[in-house]
């Protein structure tokens, strides 16, 4: 199905204005260029054109309000101005899958002020023994890198704060826990020894007591010193 085609399909009679996700996967561009989305998707915020055959990426409109973009899965390998230019908001960009090959090729995207995210995965730039440290030198607004940020923690599902605990951290916050669960089950136990102490003391005392009871009892019965005498 052509590009736009599937956008004319995704609008389900809505406006462009009431569309704030569009997802246009695996669709097919004529020429490898977005078409079919204008500026009247001014509320849109999510774009999804992963695997759509695009080699260029300077056909997108101006989208003041669109926070991530998806291009993962193209033959896309320069042309980043235009997003710099017409999505100036924009927060996560997906470019894993394409052909950008040099550092300098990204360099475009330093005018993105709002960029936190960058995934690049599958890029040859990735291959580059400095990648990592020349990306965060090259982007510093950038959070995340290929999903982990400068630190080597993963970014959250919120896109929040990492998931990187420190090791240190994570023993000293388990290890009351342990000590208090050990705690309690040593505690319980002990309960329950002396439970069973003191039922045995009480058995003990009251079988004593019944024999206790008929020793008494045979020294005080008249027939038992009758007996006696008679022997």
């Amino acid at each position: 199905m052509d590009m736009k085609k599937r956008v004319s399909l995704e609008l389900r009679h809505r406006s462009p204005a009431e569309v704030r996700e569009l997802v246009l996967d695996n669709c097919r561009s004529s020429e490898g260029k977005i078409e079919g989305i204008t500026e009247e998707f001014s509320n849109l915020e999510l774009l999804s054109l992963i695997n759509v055959g695009l080699t260029s990426v300077a056909d997108v409109p101006k989208l003041a309000k669109l926070k991530k973009l998806e291009l993962s899965d193209n033959r896309i390998s320069g042309g980043l101005e235009v997003l710099a230019e017409r999505l100036v908001n924009l927060t996560h960009l997906n470019l894993s899958g394409n052909k950008f090959k040099d550092i300098s090729t990204l360099e475009p995207l330093k005018k993105l002020p709002q960029l936190k995210s960058l995934d690049l995965f599958n890029c040859e730039v990735t291959n580059l023994g400095d990648y990592r440290e020349s990306i965060f030198r090259l982007l510093p607004q950038l959070t995340y890198l290929d999903g982990y940020d400068i630190d080597d923690c993963e970014a959250s599902d919120s896109d929040g704060e990492g998931d990187c605990v420190d090791e240190e951290d994570e023993e000293g916050w388990a290890a009351p826990a342990d000590a208090e669960l050990n705690g309690d089950v040593d505690s319980e136990e002990d309960e329950e020894d002396e439970d069973e102490e003191e039922d045995g003391a009480e058995t003990f005392s009251a079988e004593e007591d019944v024999s206790l009871s008929k020793g008494e009892k045979r020294k005080r019965d008249p027939d038992d010193e009758d007996d006696e005498d008679d022997d």
